[in-house]
């Protein structure tokens, strides 16, 4: 039984193959980036909405498959941002960004 769990979670989830290209989103992220096309992005390449350190730090990201992790704020929303290459028989795919709104207060705590 396949399941559409990634549509059902308030994380906006983007996927792109290893040229850039995005091949994926949730419904979170077609609203996220709606004002830019939503869903109609799928297919159009992540350089072309992001400015040269941004095309920099996703070429750096697929071909040396490091993890970029920050948060942001905007119109007061506060987002955690964290990108990754995905993998298919030990080689980067692609990337897949993960971007979700924090609580003003987060509890952290030490374990183990």
């Amino acid at each position: 039984m396949q399941t559409n769990w990634f549509n059902g979670i308030p994380v906006a989830i983007t996927v792109s193959d290893i040229a850039g290209n995005i091949i994926e989103m949730n419904d979170a992220s077609a609203r996220v980036f709606e004002m830019y096309g939503g869903r109609d992005l799928i297919g159009n390449s992540l350089t072309g909405c992001h400015n040269q350190n941004s095309v920099a730090t996703i070429t750096s990201l697929l071909f040396e498959s490091v993890v970029n992790v920050y948060t942001i704020q905007k119109r007061g929303v506060k987002k955690m941002i964290f990108q990754t290459p995905w993998f298919k028989d030990g080689r980067a795919s692609g990337l897949v960004e993960f971007s979700f709104v924090l609580p003003e207060v987060i509890p952290h705590h030490i374990r183990g």
